[in-house]
């Protein structure tokens, strides 16, 4: 079966704006791919970038939750969020656990906070899946989460239609 052409999406610029990816790190070869593909395209659109570690999927979003409050205070600066991460499907229902409720964390704080933010966790079946997905070159997922927080970013600017 043939693949399907992936649709061509917008960019949006976003000079001068601080971007905050935090990733869970659990396999390095594949974190790696995903922040590559994140900062390539949040330095195309002239955006900073900052990287937060968190042990795994399921601490992002309390890191993106603590950093978001020392914005509010002024002890930091994030205009957007990229979470990166992955979750590969193993013998128990861990799996589901990690990636069920690190989604569900990140939709609630993003919506009860309107934050601009980017969910790049994968989560998948294997390894092939998720190098096929992580890699900048194939899927970049990476760079699809940065492109949904700009993309978020700018309709809380007012900049997008």
């Amino acid at each position: 079966m043939a693949e399907a052409a992936r649709r061509t999406l917008p960019t949006y610029p976003a000079p001068g704006a601080h971007v905050v990816i935090v990733e869970g790190r659990f396999y390095d070869d594949l974190n790696d791919m995903l922040i590559a593909g994140a900062r390539r395209m949040l330095e195309a659109a002239g955006a900073s970038v900052e990287i937060f570690t968190v042990p795994g999927a399921l601490e992002i979003p309390v890191a993106i939750e603590i950093i978001r409050r020392q914005a509010a205070e002024g002890r930091r600066r994030a205009d957007a969020f990229v979470a990166l991460g992955v979750v590969i499907r193993g013998e128990t229902t861990h799996y589901e656990i990690v990636s069920n409720e690190s989604a569900r964390a990140l939709v609630a704080l993003a919506t009860l906070e309107a934050l601009a933010l980017g969910n790049g966790i994968l989560t998948v079946e294997d390894f092939e899946q998720a190098e096929a997905r992580a890699n900048p070159a194939k899927g970049d997922k990476g760079g699809d989460a940065a492109r949904a927080a700009l993309a978020l970013l700018a309709l809380r600017r007012g900049e997008a239609a």
